[in-house]
């Protein structure tokens, strides 16, 4: 321990310098899975976080739940299946609409009974109960979306009243309201006063005591070759575009877990070589190699360690913040593994300097011949 430190005192310019490349890796990891995380839950947290077990698209839509449509006779064989317990219709819309002054796109989804469809991560506020009610994402309160406020349809002028806060419930990267399902259809009435009732986007369905979401959706599909029926996660994962968004990521965080190993295993390789004859020297005069593998190590967590911390300190502040339509969330279990991964990451890559090290010949000394190759 005396020696790493002392070492790393001499030379702290140089010690300095890789712990804040390393900081820097880490922020720049934690970040992006921060966005990724967040960029995910803009788009399809309206899905994951709404308590229907099972959602039903039509094959058409492509699980999408705005492209989908679901006819009539398709929904009739859907909540016939065995093993459906309760069912409801879902519509969803994007519309024009005036929040806090200003025109924008609002997302409606509504639903037709709590527990089919109802938003699951209420934090404030209450479910709606009545038509013009809503329930807004808790992200969206500082674009005027919060209890008591009201957003108007245009050009109709229908009013939406919020009357609750959910987190994490956005579609599409848009405000979004969690309505009744009556309040979805006016809605739809007021964009188009001649249209007839919208056809409901997707069918929620609730298993059967003793029937499981995956059993349900494939009864349901087998049922019906029209109807494409999934378990909750599921619809979520495989909503268009989040599977290339998750590759896009793991290719970014693949290459930095990558560089960090590389960027201090090539480091103290350098220092290895450059003290070389320093290093024979003391095995010369009786320093046990293991003792010299230990101080290196040492100093290899001692700079992992305080890169990783420069990192998390950089990334806390950016973590809070909102990039345009995307809030961002400090990701507690991100940075545990990320921390945990690049540790073991950084010492597994410094063992060929050790190993270097033990191959340190004393009788060498005589000859500066040094670290071997």
């Amino acid at each position: 321990m005396f020696l790493a430190l002392r070492e790393m005192r001499r030379t702290t310019v140089r010690f300095a310098l890789v712990m804040a490349a390393v900081g820097l890796l880490v922020f720049l990891i934690l970040f992006q899975q921060t966005l990724q995380n967040g960029l995910l839950t803009a788009f399809v947290g309206a899905i994951r976080n709404q308590s229907a077990p099972v959602l039903v698209y039509s094959v058409d839509g492509r699980r999408n739940l705005q492209g989908s449509v679901v006819t009539p006779p398709v929904e009739e064989q859907v909540t016939s299946v065995d093993g459906v317990a309760r069912s409801g219709r879902i519509g969803q819309g994007t519309f024009s609409a005036t929040v806090d002054g200003e025109l924008s796109d609002l997302v409606i989804v509504g639903y037709e009974a709590e527990g089919l469809g109802s938003p699951t991560t209420l934090t404030d506020g209450r479910l709606p109960e009545a038509e013009g009610e809503g329930v807004a994402n808790a992200a969206d309160v500082d674009l005027g979306l919060g209890i008591g406020d009201r957003v108007r349809l245009e050009p109709d002028g229908l009013e939406i009243e919020v009357v609750g806060l959910a987190t994490d419930i956005s579609l599409q990267a848009s405000p979004t309201v969690f309505t009744t399902y009556d309040t979805y259809v006016a809605a739809v009435r007021s964009v188009n006063p001649d249209a007839r009732d919208p056809l409901p986007n997707a069918i929620a369905l609730e298993p059967a005591p003793g029937v499981s979401a995956e059993q349900l959706s494939a009864a349901v599909n087998e049922a019906s070759p029209d109807a494409d029926a999934l378990p909750r996660d599921t619809a979520a994962d495989e909503t268009p575009g989040v599977a290339q968004v998750r590759q896009s990521f793991q290719v970014i965080f693949l290459l930095y877990a990558m560089v960090v190993p590389l960027v201090t295993g090539l480091f103290f390789l350098i220092i290895t070589f450059q003290k070389a004859n320093a290093l024979t020297l003391l095995r010369a005069v009786g320093a046990p190699g293991g003792r010299l593998v230990r101080s290196l190590l040492i100093q290899v967590v001692i700079v992992m360690a305080a890169g990783i911390a420069l990192g998390v300190a950089l990334y806390a502040p950016l973590s809070v913040q909102r990039i345009g339509s995307i809030p961002l969330r400090f990701e507690t279990g991100a940075v545990v593994f990320w921390s945990a991964l690049l540790m073991v990451l950084g010492v597994v890559s410094s063992l060929f300097s050790a190993q270097r090290v033990l191959k340190i010949d004393p009788v060498e000394a005589t000859t500066g011949a040094g670290v071997q190759v």
